[in-house]
C-alpha cells in the first residue's frame, strides 16, 4: 500500500556546494563544534581557499593565506554556506631604495 502524499517527505536537493568544482577558491562558513565554540565564544568560522575535495561526507579546503597552513575538512553536516571567491590579488612588493 502507497501511503497518502501527505505521508512522504519531499526530495530534499543536494545542497549546491556540492557543485562547486575541486579547484575553485572559496569561503566556506563551517559550524564549530560545542568545544571549539566554548573556546571561541563564536559558533561559526570561516575558511577562505582552494577548494581540494568535494563529496558526500563533506569538503577539503586548503588555505591560501599561508602555505604551511593544513588543509581543513569540513563534515557535510557542518557546511553552512560556500561560496566562490575571486583569486586572491598579487601582493605588490615596495619599490626598490636604492
Amino acid at each position: 500500500m502507497v501511503p497518502p502524499p501527505s505521508a512522504v517527505p519531499p526530495a530534499v536537493p543536494p545542497p549546491a556546494w556540492r557543485g562547486v568544482p575541486a579547484g575553485t577558491r572559496v569561503v566556506v562558513r563551517r559550524r564549530l563544534s560545542p568545544a571549539e565554540a566554548a573556546e571561541h565564544e563564536a559558533r561559526w568560522a570561516d575558511v577562505v581557499g582552494i577548494l581540494t575535495a568535494v563529496g558526500p561526507a563533506g569538503l577539503r579546503v586548503r588555505p591560501d593565506r599561508s602555505p604551511d597552513l593544513p588543509e581543513v575538512a569540513v563534515a557535510a553536516d557542518d557546511v553552512e554556506a560556500v561560496k566562490p571567491v575571486p583569486p586572491r590579488r598579487p601582493r605588490r612588493g615596495r619599490p626598490d631604495q636604492t
